[in-house]
């Protein structure tokens, strides 16, 4: 696991379960969600003092893990 990695933290317990950063009420969708609106990672940590540059960088190493899919195609030799 990548030291960015460490910074998403999974606990029944904060946020019904979702992916957050730190264990702070910070899920990791929202902070893709204000990225995709456009908000540069400056305009982020200005509104979320909490939050630091690394778990930007986490959010979204986060989100590229996820994307990776494995697809088996059936017609391939």
């Amino acid at each position: 696991m990548s030291a960015h990695l460490g910074r998403i933290e999974i606990d029944p317990a904060v946020c019904h379960g979702k992916p957050t950063i730190r264990g702070l009420r910070y899920p990791v969708e929202m902070i893709l969600e204000l990225l995709s609106a456009g908000m540069t990672y400056d305009e982020i940590l200005a509104d979320y003092p909490d939050l630091e540059h690394s778990d930007i960088l986490a959010v979204l190493e986060y989100a590229a893990r996820l994307s990776r899919v494995k697809r088996t195609d059936p017609l391939a030799a």
